[in-house]
């Protein structure tokens, strides 16, 4: 590209930056996130590498971006594929499969997750409004005392969320750990525990 080009109408328009986060999300992926270069993401971007620092100001950031569309992606991928108790144990278990298939994205999640604990981390706010907004999705899908029924007897639809959470994060680390766990098929169970009915979760 020349610079003219690169300087032109390169702007700060979303979808150049939809560009970037894709270029970056690939080059995590295959390179790790402390390997991967600004340089070989403005590269498969497309764009220079002053024409990245122009939307992005450091890796640090692209990295909090790659993984806020990541998790975009997942949340509105749960909301047209879930409507009911019993799609919800393929789905994490398809969920999880995706994951494993770029396990640096997952550690790099899990390591922004645990820096953001700290208040003025800068993306403590993104963090705590996705488990949030996670744990009131979940809640939602308990309207009625009809489908409060279903969980397991004693379990409150806030106390299944919070559940719900830390098991789908808990394990996801244990396999970072150890890639040759099973994770599956805990979580599969961990569904039929938390529902009343044997057939909540179909075969996976």
């Amino acid at each position: 590209m020349d610079q003219a080009k690169a300087r032109g109408p390169y702007a700060k328009t979303p979808a150049r930056r939809a560009e970037i986060v894709r270029a970056a999300r690939g080059s995590f992926a295959e390179h790790g996130y402390a390997k991967a270069s600004l340089r070989d993401i403005a590269e498969r971007a497309g764009i220079t590498h002053a024409g990245l620092l122009h939307h992005f100001r450091n890796k640090d950031e692209l990295l909090a971006e790659v993984l806020a569309d990541r998790d975009s992606e997942e949340w509105q991928q749960g909301l047209d594929e879930v409507e009911r108790p019993d799609q919800l144990g393929p789905y994490l278990a398809e969920l999880i499969r995706h994951h494993q298939k770029a396990p640096e994205l997952m550690r790099l999640w899990i390591e922004l997750a645990a820096a953001a604990s700290r208040p003025d981390h800068p993306a403590h706010t993104y963090f705590v409004e996705r488990y949030e907004r996670s744990r009131a999705q979940f809640v939602d899908g308990f309207p009625d005392e009809a489908a409060r029924g279903r969980l397991r007897e004693g379990v409150s639809p806030e106390s299944a969320a919070v559940l719900f959470q830390a098991v789908l994060n808990g394990l996801q680390l244990q396999w970072v750990l150890d890639q040759d766990l099973d994770i599956v098929g805990p979580v599969t169970d961990f569904v039929r525990l938390l529902f009343t009915r044997d057939d909540t979760v179909d075969a996976v």
